[in-house]
């Protein structure tokens, strides 16, 4: 008997109905969504809005996405445990070959949070308002991104301060 492999057509398909997501119809369908510029008929549109709304239900998370606007991807990012707990904000730009974690929320922002090429961020990593990540970054588990990173950088825990401390005598 075959190893079971992902190239197989029919092993993707049973593997995505197990999973609620098929990241290459979802992709595409969203591709359409966010397009203001795509010619699709209407209520077709709504239907895969319905599809993508359903599949970001079942995971817990949202790419940032309503008819004609919302989180600008340049390519597909990779999701190594699919869409489960990711946020992403709308007016997020995320750059090419960006691999996205579990649990990690990007934050919507008024100016927009520009993520560069091939940025790695890891699982449960949260980046704040009004950041901009350059190419080949890595952001760590957990990390929480407050500043600008420059490419070919790395963010890990922030440091942790005492705000407040109550002193009983």
């Amino acid at each position: 008997m075959k190893n079971f492999s992902f190239q197989n057509k029919f092993a993707h398909w049973v593997w995505a109905r197990i999973n609620h997501y098929d990241h290459n119809k979802y992709w595409k369908r969203r591709s359409i969504i966010t397009d203001p510029n795509d010619k699709t008929f209407f209520l077709l549109k709504l239907y895969y809005l319905y599809y993508i709304k359903k599949t970001d239900s079942r995971h817990n998370s949202s790419f940032g996405t309503t008819i004609g606007s919302g989180a600008q991807f340049a390519t597909p990012p990779v999701l190594l445990h699919g869409p489960n707990g990711i946020i992403v904000g709308h007016n997020v730009k995320v750059g090419k070959n960006c691999t996205i974690m579990q649990q990690v929320t990007i934050e919507e922002s008024e100016d927009g949070i520009i993520i560069g090429d091939n940025v790695f961020i890891g699982a449960g990593a949260k980046i704040l308002k009004n950041v901009h990540i350059g190419d080949n970054c890595l952001i760590g588990a957990n990390a929480v991104v407050v500043e600008d990173m420059p490419s070919y950088s790395t963010c890990v825990l922030s440091k942790p301060r005492i705000i407040k401390r109550d002193v009983h005598n």
